[in-house]
């Protein structure tokens, strides 16, 4: 396929607002490629140049493209920056000063020539980049010029998220019947290029044959909830019950000496905990092995566990090693994936955990979580108590005979937290999808309120639920309309529910945590709308911290659970 042709797929799906049109054009553009294609296709339709676990970034700022632009439009510098101002585009910057016809590259050239941008590094790099990126912009037309330039600020704006990859990909093959297994596939390896290139090239059948490989991120296993500790006995009898940890989860891959690690989100986050990576390579005793658990800083002097806002400095790409001395941190191992050439996750957690025990020496960072196994509801609530005191966000039960479900959310585990026991005292996590500019001394800003939205697994959308305008820094305002801004699209998204009308609309890409006084029912908002137009809403939300940046925009709090959380607080309310 030409890149030409893949940016006129781009064209229909950034002008289309409906969902279902955005499954068949992307069906349609599968159908179309080869299996040798298929996987770099996706990758740039999805904004990036492999899965996000490579760590591969492409490492230019906007100063460096429009550096490219001047050189391969033979235009000075400063008349592109002006340009720029006008359009506050630089894609379409791009298109406007670039006049060339192209050269009418295939996708495989173009991102080939954008993985050496990305993959140069050292001595003189900044100069190489810019000089490969010009030259490959000289190679295209305008409107090829416009996607690439978007496509390396980050900017491409057509939000396909990845269930709507695999819903393209089955009906791309007419039968939405192999989604399931097309799933199956990326949840055991987080590659949704790989899952694509097998299909075309060895059927289904391939597909089915997907297994668990180190070094190739399982998606992580997800939580149901229940409100009180008798309806999780009631729900799967006997189970093991843990400490529900206020982390950074992670999953441990070791290969031998070399060890990776991976957040929620499939980001590696391996320079961000040396000493995690130590422990491991020293005290897990197996060759090889995929491990997974929470990291929480602690204090040495008392060992009190810090909560999450602590951890999560360890985010930043400087300074870890004096972050390590303040702040050392404890991982709590609570399940095995994989060691030794057998997969675990086909086996009971019972198994899993024992395994899990024997394979880790004792030390002074990675240690079991806290676990005991009980049928009584009241050894539970005595200890969701403890652990309520001691700081812990609550605790977590499993099904003793329940395999590890990659990527799903189901009652193998259940979580209780503070709010399902019936006050909203807890927090929600919100995807923002638009912002409001806001008015009087908000104004300055730029951004007054941002609107969030709950995620509906049944359909793949995101319904709105909130406007959030408090809790933010005046720092963290300007901060956020920097960051909103980039990620801007000239209508609603196409995965967005939505009655209200924002200022600015955004993909969905950027998870916040919220508190709120409740949850009450309102026509203004679309999660868990009712035939008479009544969905549910956010009483007075307040910002919890900035941007959960180990979140994905999925893995914001559920249509389900809102509803469950409001049929909670009613009960409550009526006693």
């Amino acid at each position: 396929m030409r890149f030409l042709r893949l940016v006129e797929y781009f064209e229909r799906l950034e002008e289309t607002t409906k969902r279902l049109e955005m499954f068949d054009i992307l069906a349609e553009l599968f159908k179309e490629a080869s299996a040798k294609e298929i996987d770099k296709i996706i990758y740039l339709s999805q904004g990036q140049l492999l899965p996000p676990f490579h760590g591969l970034e492409i490492g230019m700022s906007e100063k460096l493209l429009i550096r490219a632009i001047s050189d391969a439009s033979n235009t000075p510098t400063k008349k592109v920056e002006d340009v720029f101002r006008r359009s506050g585009d630089l894609g379409e910057t791009a298109g406007e000063l670039i006049k060339t016809k192209g050269h009418n590259l295939p996708v495989e050239q173009v991102y080939k020539e954008l993985l050496m941008v990305a993959e140069t590094s050292g001595a003189g790099s900044v100069e190489k980049k810019v000089g490969l990126l010009s030259a490959l912009l000289k190679g295209v037309s305008s409107k090829e010029a416009k996607y690439i330039a978007r496509f390396v600020l980050g900017r491409l704006r057509l939000g396909i998220g990845d269930p709507t990859v695999l819903e393209a990909l089955a009906l791309s093959q007419g039968d939405r019947a192999l989604r399931p297994a097309l799933e199956r596939a990326y949840n055991l390896c987080s590659d949704l290029g790989l899952v694509a290139k097998t299909l075309l090239k060895d059927t289904i059948e391939g597909v089915k044959r997907f297994h668990v490989k180190v070094g190739y991120p399982i998606r992580m296993a997800l939580c149901e909830r229940l409100p009180s500790s008798e309806e999780i006995i009631q729900k799967i009898g006997k189970a093991a019950v843990e400490a529900k940890y206020d982390g950074f989860r992670v999953q441990i891959h070791k290969d031998k000496e070399h060890i990776e690690m991976f957040s929620r989100n499939l980001e590696r986050t391996t320079h961000m905990f040396p000493e995690i990576r130590e422990a491991t390579r020293d005290f897990i005793q197996a060759e090889t092995a995929i491990i997974e658990g929470e990291a929480l800083a602690y204090n040495e002097a008392t060992g009190e566990l810090f909560p999450f806002q602590i951890t999560i400095q360890r985010k930043r790409k400087h300074g870890i090693e004096e972050l390590a001395k303040e702040y050392p941190l404890r991982f709590f191992a609570f399940d095995l994936l994989y060691a030794d050439g057998e997969d675990y996750t086909p086996r009971p957690f019972s198994e899993r955990r024992e395994r899990l025990k024997r394979l880790i020496k004792k030390n002074t960072v990675i240690e079991p979580s806290e676990l005991f196994i009980t049928d009584r509801p009241a050894d539970i609530a005595k200890y969701f108590e403890e652990a309520v005191e001691r700081g812990l966000e609550g605790v977590v039960a499993k099904r003793l005979d329940a395999p590890y479900a990659a990527g799903s959310r189901n009652f193998n585990w259940i979580k209780l937290k503070r709010s399902y026991r019936g006050e909203l005292s807890d927090t929600i996590d919100v995807c923002i999808v638009g912002y409001f500019r806001g008015k009087g001394s908000r104004a300055r800003f730029g951004v007054g309120a941002l609107l969030g939205a709950v995620y509906d697994e049944k359909t793949d959308t995101f319904r709105t639920v909130s406007k959030v305008g408090s809790g933010f820094s005046e720092e963290e305002f300007t901060e956020l309309k920097m960051m909103l801004d980039r990620i801007a699209i000239p209508h609603r998204h196409p995965r967005v529910d939505s009655v209200m009308e924002a200022d600015v609309w955004v993909e969905p890409r950027y998870v916040v945590t919220v508190t709120a006084d409740e949850i009450t029912r309102s026509p203004t908002h679309t999660a868990g709308r009712d035939k008479e137009g009544v969905g549910y809403a956010l009483r007075f939300p307040r910002a919890v911290g900035f941007l959960r940046e180990d979140k994905k925009p999925e893995d914001a709090n559920s249509v389900k659970e809102i509803i469950e959380m409001f049929e909670q607080q009613r009960k409550v309310k009526v006693s």
